[in-house]
């Protein structure tokens, strides 16, 4: 539960704060939305959340182009039929949730970080697995993960209080690589680098 629920919280807030970086604009809009909706006299808090829907835009477009992660195995209880291929009971079936996540049958410019299609065409899709498959960076059904609103919470209040606190940017503005890294979850292949300094005033670090 540890390794489940640290590990792809900080590969989540990674790859959030690396496509940021490559797309300031949006790095510029979410801290517009925090200085509009929380104010820079205090931290940002929970209750907030909910009024930030530009962060959390930006928090499933990561989450569709990055789960944290990428493949869920299924083991068959029955004999089955999938897209017309027999799988035998006894089967381990993996499903690519990436691949699931970029069809262009269901998404425009499906590589694209797009974070606006989460506020206009596909603003009613939940990451929640119950509705929206085509989403489902936790899962779905029975097996979706247990600590999906704890995490998301995690992930959206750590994410806004770092943009609040912080104006950030990389070595020399260098654009940040992407490349992903194999393993249990999906990492980045390089450290991601970062230069911070304070946005707000030095009493509220107080």
């Amino acid at each position: 539960m540890i390794t489940g629920g640290g590990d792809t919280t900080m590969v989540a807030l990674t790859w959030t704060l690396s496509f940021l970086l490559n797309n300031r604009q949006w790095l510029r809009k979410a801290q517009e939305e925090l200085d509009i909706h929380v104010g820079r006299e205090r931290l940002v808090n929970e209750s907030d959340l909910g009024k930030l829907e530009c962060l959390q835009a930006i928090v499933k477009e990561t989450l569709r182009l990055h789960p944290p992660v990428l493949l869920y195995p299924r083991l068959c209880h029955e004999d089955i039929t999938v897209s017309g291929y027999h799988v035998p009971r006894g089967s381990w079936i993996f499903m690519n949730i990436w691949k699931i996540q970029t069809d262009p049958r269901v998404w425009s410019d499906p590589l694209e970080f797009k974070p606006q299609r989460f506020l206009t065409s596909h603003k009613d899709f939940d990451v929640g697995g119950d509705q929206c498959f085509e989403l489902i960076p936790f899962g779905f059904g029975r097996r979706v993960c247990p600590g999906m609103y704890f995490g998301l919470q995690m992930v959206h209040l750590t994410l806004a209080s770092f943009l609040q606190a912080f104006d950030v940017s990389t070595p020399s503005n260098a654009i940040v690589d992407m490349t992903e890294d194999a393993g249990l979850t999906n990492t980045k292949t390089t450290p991601l680098e970062v230069v911070i300094k304070p946005r707000l005033s030095s009493k509220i670090y107080e």
